[in-house]
C-alpha cells in the first residue's frame, strides 16, 4: 500500500486550491485530501467549507455520508466486503461477522496492529452466486469463509 503525507495545513490548502474548480468541487477536493493524507482529517473540514462557501455541517455531512471517505488513515491493507442486497441474500452478513471476529474490529475500523482496515462496499457486480470483496484494489468474487480466510491471512502478513 502507499504511504500518505502527514497532515499539514499548508499542504491541505494546496490540495483544496488545486481541486476547487467550478461547481461540484466538494467531492473532488475530499477525494484528493484523502489521497494525500489517507483520510479527510477533521481539520480539513472548515478549510473545505470556507473554500466552497458551505457550512462546516454540510461538508461534515458529505464526509460522513459516503462510505469511501475515512476520518482516520487506513491500515496497511484495506479489505472491503460487499454489503449490497444481492450479497446479503448470498450470506455476506456471516462473512462480515467472521472477518470482524478474526480481526477484532467492526466495519470501518482498523486492526490494533494497523495492518487491516475492514470496510463495506456496495455492489461490485459479482454477486450472482456468492458475495464479493476487494483487497487492496483486487476484486475477489465467489467469496466463502475459506476464500475469506485466505484474504485475511494475506492482509495480516
Amino acid at each position: 500500500m502507499r504511504e500518505y503525507e502527514p497532515w499539514s495545513e499548508s499542504r491541505a490548502a494546496e490540495v483544496v486550491a488545486a481541486h476547487n474548480v467550478g461547481e461540484g468541487a466538494a467531492l473532488p477536493i475530499l477525494h484528493a485530501l484523502q489521497e494525500t493524507f489517507g483520510c479527510v482529517p477533521e481539520a480539513a473540514v472548515p478549510m473545505v467549507a470556507h473554500a466552497l462557501n458551505l457550512s462546516r455541517a454540510e461538508v461534515y455531512g458529505v464526509v460522513t455520508f459516503y462510505h469511501d471517505f475515512r476520518r482516520e488513515p487506513a491500515g496497511k491493507h484495506v479489505l472491503k466486503l460487499c454489503r449490497a442486497e444481492a450479497c446479503q441474500s448470498c450470506g455476506c452478513d456471516d462473512l462480515v461477522e467472521h472477518a470482524e471476529r478474526r480481526l477484532g474490529v467492526k466495519l470501518g475500523q482498523t486492526s490494533a496492529d494497523g495492518r487491516v482496515t475492514l470496510e463495506a462496499v456496495y455492489c461490485l457486480g459479482l454477486c450472482a452466486t456468492a458475495p464479493s470483496a476487494i483487497l487492496d484494489g483486487r476484486v475477489v468474487g465467489r467469496l466463502d469463509k475459506t476464500r475469506l480466510d485466505v484474504l485475511l491471512t494475506e492482509a495480516q502478513a
